[in-house]
Parts: structure tokens; sequence; C-alpha cells
């Protein structure tokens, strides 16, 4: 009997135990799974949290522009946009915002103006003020994002007669330059100064190489140049009758419309970043600036370096600029090329 009751206690301890051990073991790994679960959700979280807040370093960096399309324009000295290019700025910039870069070739205002109405190009990087008169004048949306250039003594009127020294002894003679520009503008105020008016002379609108091919072959008395071309002459040992000083402000500015401005903040304000990027590089490397632009315009340093100090190439909008602007604008209204006055403070970002 001892013998039976001994071997049930066994058989009881042994079950107990088995049960114990199964017990023990199902919570460990009832434990591990929880533990493993919990691991699995906490580097889930933290994987959502690292792509959102990539996403939203993207989206604060990015834009949802794909191309953006500037007007490039290197004459008469454009030295922004030489180094824009050949540094890459535009690229890099924009690129790292997703927006790829493109450049459209036009130099005619009217042309240009047309291609911002259009949608084909978004800035117009170096316009004249008296394209961006016209465009407005005529109802299109272009305003003005800053300035790109000022260079009254780069715009010339030259001629191989010596005795042309006063408006009054352009009387009669033939004039060639480009129409609507500031050439155009210098020899209205040039004549202005002695009551006369652009009937006095005979006025021949072409474009500024073909003005210059006119006075060297002898059928023009006078041609209207600037830039390179007026550098040219001044060096052939031709008569300069005048400049711009004192008579136009020759403004080149940076365009875009409002409605683009108001759709692309981002786009503005990377903008304006690198045009000063451009400018602390033309400042930081003068003699590696005057190369480039020499080498981008076939001309030797000399000349670059000679022409550059009649510009200035500040981008901010000073009362001046504004002045400057409502001078051409009255000009234009006075030339007929416009036929209603006026207020240039309409034509700046608001």
């Amino acid at each position: 009997m001892r013998k039976w009751i001994a071997l049930g206690l066994a058989a009881c301890m042994t079950v107990s135990s088995l049960t114990g051990c199964g017990s023990s073991k199902k919570e460990a790994e009832t434990t591990a799974a929880e533990s493993a679960a919990e691991s699995t959700a906490q580097e889930t979280g933290a994987e959502t949290d690292a792509a959102e807040s990539e996403a939203e370093k993207s989206e604060a960096a990015g834009s949802d522009l794909d191309k953006l399309v500037f007007t490039y324009v290197t004459s008469p000295l454009n030295v922004p946009t030489i180094i824009e290019k050949d540094q890459g700025i535009f690229e890099k910039d924009f690129g790292e915002m997703g927006i790829s870069t493109e450049y459209a070739e036009i130099t005619s205002g009217a042309d240009q103006t047309q291609a911002l109405a259009s949608g084909d190009v978004q800035v117009l990087y170096a316009v004249g003020a008296t394209s961006v008169i016209l465009s407005a004048a005529n109802g299109a949306d272009i305003k003005v994002l800053n300035m790109y250039s000022r260079s009254p003594k780069a715009f010339c009127m030259y001629s191989k007669d010596e005795s042309l020294t006063t408006p009054e002894s352009l009387k009669g003679k033939t004039i060639a330059g480009p129409a609507g520009t500031n050439l155009h503008e210098l020899l209205v105020s040039y004549l202005a100064q002695a009551g006369m008016s652009i009937d006095d002379v005979n006025y021949v609108s072409m474009s500024i190489p073909d003005a210059k091919a006119g006075l060297d072959g002898g059928s023009v008395d006078a041609a209207l140049l600037a830039g390179a071309v007026a550098y040219n002459a001044d060096k052939q040992g031709y008569h300069k009758v005048t400049d711009g000083e004192g008579l136009v402000k020759a403004i080149i500015a940076v365009a875009t419309t409002q409605k683009f401005y108001d759709e692309h903040p981002e786009v503005i304000a990377q903008l304006e970043k690198s045009q000063q990027e451009i400018a602390d590089f033309m400042k930081e490397n003068p003699d590696e600036t005057m190369s480039i632009v020499a080498k981008e315009l076939d001309l030797d340093e000399e000349a670059v370096r000679e022409m550059y100090d009649y510009y200035d190439f500040s981008l901010d909008i000073s009362e001046d600029d504004i002045d400057g602007f409502q001078k051409t604008a009255d000009f234009m209204l006075e030339s007929g090329m416009i036929d209603e006055a006026l207020d240039v403070n309409s034509l700046f970002i608001k």
C-alpha cells in the first residue's frame, strides 16, 4: 500500500512539474512576443516620423514648379547674366528645389515681354524700362521685381563729323538707332535741350550693329550705340556727340508677373538669394569676373574693365530708379509710343 501511495504521489508531482513548466514557457513566449511587437511598433513609428519629417523638409525646400525659364541676354555688358550661367548658380540653387532651369536667348524687348505674357518665360532677367512700360501700357501683367543695372554713360551717339557738337547741329541729319529703347530716349532728350523734337532730324530705326555699319559706310550721319559696339567706335576714333549722362537713366530691370509672384513665393525668395550670390561673386572675384565676361563677349579684359565702370549693378530699387522709370514713361507718351499717361508705381510688386 505504501508503495502504491508513493507511486501515486510521484505521478502527481511529475504532472504538476510538467504543467508548471508548460505554463512558465507559455508566459515567456507571450512576454517575448509582446516585447517584439512593441519594438516593431516603435521602429515603425520612428520610420513614419522620419518619413514625415523628410517630406516636410522636402516640401519646405521644394516647389510644385518643374521648370523655370529665364531670358538670356549678354549685350551690351550684362555681367550678372554672364557670371550666373558660367557659374551655374540658377541651375544649382533651383535644382535643389527640384526645378530645372532653361534659358531663352531673346534680345528684342517686345519679344521678351511677349514670351512672359504667353508663359514661355517666367523671369525676364534683364529687360529695358521702355519694354516694361510698353507692355504694361498694353494691359499685360508685368511687374518689376528688382533692378539689374543702370548705365547712362554706356549709351552714346557717335559720328564721323566732329562738327556735330550741339543739338542744333543735328538738324536735318540722318541718325540711326533702335526705336523704343534707351538710345531712342537719349536722342529725344538731347534734342529737347534745344527745344527740338525728333521731327527735326531724319531718324531711322535699326539695330545697333546695323547703325554702326551705316556709320562706317557713310549712309548715316550719326549712330546711336551702346556697350561693346560703342566702345569699338570710340577706339576707331569716331567723334562722340553725347552719352546718356544727365539725359537718361538707362535702367535695366528684372521682371516677372504678379500672378507668378503670388503663386510661387518660394521661387521668388530663392531668385533674390541667387541674385545676391551672383553679386557677391562679382564683388569677391573681380579679376575672374573680368576674364569670364571678356571671353563670353570676345573682348579683351581691358575693354571690359573700362566699360564695367559705367555700370551700377545694385539690386535695390531706389527713388531715383522710380523717377527714371517715370521719366521714360513720360518720354514714351510724348513720343506717341503709349497712348495714356502711366504712373510707374503700378509697375512694381506690391
